[in-house]
């Protein structure tokens, strides 16, 4: 009897195992990619609902356009007793205007290589050239044309007296070419009666040639210099363009 069981027994545990079901295959997870397309999605474009500032105060950081001040002086109220001339022999034909906050001009613009010599600006590269300039840097010596954003002024005459308006060594100036605005500095005085005129450094900054013979440029300079402003030292050219973006911005602000 036992031997008889013993085969029963294995086809009993065969029987079963053939009826057991066999486990699923195991698979490779698939990717996810739902999720990852909505990673991968381009964020939507923030409005001024999420908190965006869109108003005057954005407004207010970005840099004053040429446009913007070329708009504010598009009528002119002379301040000068007469006209300038761009160059010598040429006609007088440039007023001097004026508003509140400013004086201004649109001129040509002659290179001044004058003041403390360099590699471009020295006596074999300018015939016309002074070592010296009108108003002098912090250590006394004059201004460098080379290293300072400067912009002539003429000299006072019965014409114009810049000091009677709120002009020095030092006031700021915006000067304006194409859609270029540069900050420079009141820096040196020309002859009485011509106008139109700015440093090798000024010159350069703005694109137009700055050599001191064949360069500057024949028209479409706006010289925007506002009154009762100062940079100390007068050669810190940093401090002329803060001092600068801030004047131009409450100048194209001002209700005038």
């Amino acid at each position: 009897m036992i031997v008889s069981r013993v085969p029963s027994l294995t086809l009993v545990m065969a029987g079963v195992a053939l009826l057991t079901p066999s486990p699923p295959p195991v698979t490779a997870p698939q990717p996810r990619t739902e999720p990852s397309a909505r990673r991968t999605a381009p964020v939507p474009a923030v409005g001024p609902s999420a908190g965006v500032r869109t108003g005057p105060s954005a407004r207010r950081t970005a840099p004053v356009s040429a446009a913007d001040l070329l708009a504010k002086v598009r009528a002119c109220a002379p301040v000068s007793h007469g006209r300038y001339r761009e160059d010598h022999g040429a006609r007088a034909t440039v007023p001097v205007c004026g508003t509140r906050d400013a004086v201004f001009w649109k001129a040509d613009m002659d290179i001044d290589c004058d003041g403390r010599p360099g590699p471009r600006c020295n006596a074999r590269a300018d015939p016309y050239f002074s070592a010296s300039t009108a108003f002098a840097q912090s250590d006394g010596r004059p201004l460098s044309s080379e290293k300072t954003p400067y912009v002539v002024v003429p000299a006072p005459s019965v014409v114009w007296n810049h000091r009677s308006h709120g002009v020095r060594g030092g006031s700021v100036v915006a000067v304006v070419y194409r859609d270029r605005v540069r900050y420079a500095v009141v820096g040196d005085t020309g002859p009485a009666d011509i106008i139109g005129e700015a440093s090798h450094a000024a010159a350069e900054s703005l694109g137009i040639d700055p050599d001191p013979l064949a360069g500057g440029t024949p028209s479409g300079v706006t010289y925007i210099v506002f009154r009762n402003s100062r940079v100390t030292p007068i050669e810190d050219h940093r401090a002329a363009v803060t001092a600068g973006e801030r004047l131009a911005r409450r100048f194209v602000e001002a209700d005038h």
